[in-house]
């Protein structure tokens, strides 16, 4: 298992549900975190406590529906010099359930595709070059399991195209030390899944953040978060490996 120890990570929607999860076990492992939400005020929480826990850390803010704000986002993250090794792009949107699936506006695609899709290729687009020169990277996508739901139709669809962007970018770096790979936390209780879901959001850790450990210059893999659930992390790390 890789020790990640004084690198840095980026996690976007970091200050609340599966994004807090992975924040909080990332800096337990001693990775210094970029914690990024809509407003800064949001991740004042979840920086105190991962500074507690002996790392650094510091706020971004951006609404990932922007390219302008996304942009900005990652001008920040490169003026202040930060070498960024390891990404969660775990920030998502899931618009409302439309009954009437036959009249699902446009709309929903649109911002679906922005925030789920367009934002994450530009951070791998950005901070992904860098990676690959320094011979090192790790980056980590959630995507969903969500199928044969056509109400639910513009996140299912931003996630699949989520997977095929994944996968295709892995083949480019497959066989290197700078692996991307998917994760899917399952239905889990939190804002975007609702209070039936069920599963605990604590029930994705260790599973989410494998994909940050593994050792094998493997990319384009689904990594279930669920199927690690009461693991230690280097138990789910070895498991992930074989998978």
């Amino acid at each position: 298992m890789l020790n990640l120890q004084g690198k840095w990570a980026l996690v976007t929607g970091a200050s609340r549900g599966v994004g807090y999860q992975i924040s909080l076990l990332m800096a337990k492992q001693g990775c210094n975190l970029i914690l990024h939400s809509r407003n800064l005020e949001h991740t004042q929480r979840v920086e105190r406590e991962v500074r507690a826990l002996g790392v650094e850390a510091y706020s971004i803010q951006a609404d990932l529906a922007s390219e302008a704000e996304v942009s900005g986002m990652l001008d920040e993250i490169e003026s202040r010099g930060t070498q960024v090794d390891v990404i969660f792009n775990d920030a998502a949107i899931q618009v409302g359930y439309r009954q009437d699936y036959w009249k699902t506006p446009i709309s929903d695609f649109d911002i679906s595709f922005r925030i789920n899709l367009v934002a994450i290729a530009m951070i791998c687009y950005r901070l992904m070059p860098g990676m690959v020169a320094r011979g090192f990277g790790r980056v980590i996508n959630t995507t969903s399991g969500i199928a044969d739901q056509p109400e639910q139709a513009a996140y299912s669809a931003s996630k699949a195209a989520l997977d095929k962007f994944t996968r295709d970018l892995g083949v480019k770096v497959e066989g290197t030390d700078v692996c991307i790979n998917l994760t899917d936390p399952g239905w889990c209780r939190t804002d975007l899944g609702g209070p039936h879901a069920p599963n605990s959001v604590e029930s994705c850790v260790p599973g989410i953040v494998v994909g940050a450990f593994i050792n094998d210059r493997k990319s384009g893999r689904l990594l279930p978060a669920q199927a690690f659930t009461g693991m230690s992390l280097e138990e789910a790390v070895a498991l992930a490996e074989t998978m």
